[in-house]
């Protein structure tokens, strides 16, 4: 009786275990075997029979515990540290990490990568400022924010918009118990924009309610969910939460395998729960939909990335020949076509702020670019920045890579240390001693490029080609004033855009008249209005 006892005892011990952990149930994770030895291993000391002797001084086993528990405890044993060693080791398996990453192509210039933007389309919303915006919306509602709380926002692109997205959560048990059905909605702020900040509670006059979530308990958990519908036999990574494009919420889980022993993570494929219903749709990589932005986990790439430079002259390379390392962690960034992809900087172990290239990693694909050209380390490029304002003590957010006007440019906020937005940077990717700062977008870029043309466009000599100069006269023209600072927007006859200079470029912008005749010369983008690098009134020089 004892013996059963003490077997019911284990099992619902290994029960609970098990469901609070859910361990993948396959070769190559380490999990189901630890809770299998752990639970052998209790087994173990609690049939051991214990009593003591005639003296009452000692102790004596009574009863040893059979020969087929300790022979099952050694293979378990063996399992978690022999095997392990053996097919996972670096040390062992060289090459193969080494080309986890997959085929690793070498681009020309990283800005025909990167598709040229608009000024009204770069994000200048960072995830800590979203998360700051959407506190500030809940806390607008004090009945809402004392019974849920903000999720992690992820960023995404719906209806070619930038959008941060996070989903409102549970607080706690009793909340949860309370509202089994779910949370009531998301919040959507624009990375465009920090005035547009959204409380999404209904879609089509339907209420939204987030019942699958990782805040949830029981089976309303989403990997619980997720792990007991089907998918306990595979690995599960990167819950993220994106919606569709009319704004339905999803939850996107990374299927994955290990292709190295009890390492080498590789993505297989995603699951697309829907956080409303539970309603789970599996996809292969190709056959995923497109609203899905991100597929490949920044936690593989990384892992993937590093190897591929660490161990490209092999294990035993400690003169670290030709080893290369990544930066600063992965951004997500859009190029062309809408991609998105992960991007980083790769420099050499050792080196701190200079880097030997740059790679972008399709987030969907994964294939994978490397621009081999020496440029600014994103944390050079934060340094160059603040020390442009070091007087303020203001703060630059994570650099986001754009082309600027066939520029390769880093673009990041200037924020106090409230976290609010205080001025704009703009940084040469390949000197980082051309920065351009602002207190809008607008005049961030008239100072970075005013930087960028006094520098003799050492940095992009090729650019040439991409700049116009047009003689015409002056058909329009109007001044505002932005923070202090005046800029002058002119039309000329015969050309469809809107120019805009101010007295940095020349002193005689503001003595232009209507019917001056100017030659004009900027460079050629996609903007409306446009940014003038030189100007010259032929009128007053005529005078």
């Amino acid at each position: 009786m004892k013996k059963s006892l003490l077997v019911v005892f284990l099992f619902l011990l290994g029960f609970v275990v098990f469901y609070l952990n859910l361990p993948v149930l396959q070769y190559g994770f380490y999990e189901i075997a630890i809770i299998v030895l752990v639970v052998l291993f209790i087994y173990f000391l609690l049939s051991l029979g214990i009593d003591v002797d005639k003296s009452g001084k000692k102790f004596i086993i009574t009863s040893k515990p059979s020969k087929i528990l300790l022979i099952t405890m050694g293979l378990v044993f063996a399992y978690l540290t022999i095997v392990s060693l053996v097919t996972t080791a670096t040390i062992f398996h060289t090459s193969s990490y080494q080309k986890m990453i997959g085929t690793v192509e070498n681009g020309e210039k990283i800005s025909e990568h990167i598709a040229p933007i608009s000024m009204d389309k770069i994000r200048v919303v960072d995830q800590e400022l979203a998360y700051l915006l959407g506190e500030k919306v809940i806390g607008s509602q004090p009945a809402l924010g004392s019974q849920i709380k903000l999720g992690n926002f992820s960023i995404q692109k719906v209806n070619n918009e930038l959008y941060w997205i996070a989903p409102l959560l549970h607080s706690g048990f009793f909340k949860w118990l309370n509202n089994k059905e779910g949370t009531p909605g998301y919040v959507m702020v624009s990375a465009t924009n920090e005035r547009d900040v959204k409380l999404v509670q209904n879609i089509d006059g339907k209420a939204v309610n987030i019942k699958y979530q990782p805040s949830s308990y029981f089976q309303s958990n989403i990997h619980r969910h997720v792990y007991f519908n089907g998918y306990s036999t595979i690995g599960l990574a990167d819950f993220t939460f994106e919606i569709d494009e009319k704004g339905n919420p999803f939850w996107v889980i990374t299927t994955y395998k290990k292709e190295i022993g009890f390492s080498g993570k590789n993505t297989t494929g995603i699951l697309v729960v829907d956080a409303q219903s539970g309603a789970i749709q599996e996809y292969a990589i190709k056959d995923s939909p497109s609203w899905v932005d991100r597929i490949q986990p920044a936690e593989f790439i990384e892992e993937q990335l590093n190897d591929w430079g660490e161990l490209v002259n092999g294990y035993w390379n400690f003169s670290n020949t030709d080893k290369l390392q990544i930066t600063e962690g992965l951004t997500l960034v859009y190029g062309q076509n809408n991609k998105s992809y992960w991007y980083t900087g790769l420099t050499s172990v050792g080196s701190d702020e200079s880097a030997v290239g740059f790679v972008l990693v399709d987030t969907r694909t994964k294939e994978t670019t490397f621009y081999k050209q020496s440029g600014a380390t994103e944390f050079a490029a934060q340094s160059s920045a603040e020390g442009k304002v070091q007087e303020k003590g203001y703060k630059a957010s994570l650099p986001i890579p754009y082309n600027i006007n066939g520029i390769p440019t880093y673009v990041m906020t200037l924020k106090d240390d409230g976290g609010l937005v205080k001025m704009y940077a703009m940084v040469a990717i390949n000197d980082y001693t051309i920065v351009g700062v602002g207190n809008s977008m607008r005049e961030t870029l008239t100072s970075f490029k005013s930087v960028y043309n006094m520098a003799g466009n050492k940095i992009n000599p090729g650019n040439v080609a991409a700049k116009k100069s047009i003689l015409s006269v002056i058909s329009r023209v109007q001044s505002d004033v932005k923070n202090g600072n005046s800029f002058y927007y002119f039309t000329i006859k015969d050309y469809p855009n809107i120019f805009v200079g101010s007295s940095q470029v020349s002193n005689e912008i503001p003595l232009t008249v209507v019917g001056d005749s100017v030659k004009v010369s900027f460079d050629i983008d996609n903007e409306q209005v446009i940014d003038v690098t030189s100007f010259d009134n032929l009128n007053l020089k005529s005078k």
